[in-house]
């Protein structure tokens, strides 16, 4: 199986899993080896106190565009730390793309950049994830015939 499919293979098993992604409205719009574009609408349950998209949310949002193109390559992969940076406010009905890209990818180690911005391109924030690959674990099985 090439590259690409492996990496969209993945994407549906751990979408079909992904209950928290589901539940925040989290899309995956795109998925390639070691990147990712997911999206998501600010809803009014997102909202802090002041009527702003919780930070943690916007973390999530970038963290699980992060954690779809580590795993694009069938290796189950994990986050080991991560770091954002809030450039910007989102606000209700703002619609969120979070692109990831591969930075570095060393033994079972990586380094992910994700850029989150909203409907206008205008940056909301940045992140960095640090990712690291459980030894001996797919995300999805494959058979001789998916080898190919």
């Amino acid at each position: 199986m090439n590259a690409q499919r492996l990496a969209e293979r993945a994407r549906e098993r751990m979408m079909a899993d992904d209950g928290a992604s589901r539940a925040l409205g989290i899309e995956i719009l795109e998925i390639s080896p070691g990147g990712c574009l997911a999206r998501m609408t600010v809803r009014p349950d997102m909202l802090n106190a002041f009527a702003l998209c919780h930070g943690g949310l916007i973390t999530t949002l970038a963290d699980t565009a992060f954690a779809y193109a580590c795993n694009s390559y069938n290796h189950a992969t994990v986050a080991s730390g991560l770091s954002i940076a809030f450039i910007a406010s989102a606000k209700l009905g703002d619609v969120l793309s979070a692109a990831c890209t591969e930075q570095a990818l060393s033994g079972r180690t990586g380094v992910y950049d994700v850029d989150v911005v909203n409907q206008r391109r205008e940056r909301i924030a940045l992140f960095r994830g640090r990712s690291y690959r459980l030894k001996g674990r797919a995300v999805l099985e494959t058979d001789a015939t998916d080898r190919h």
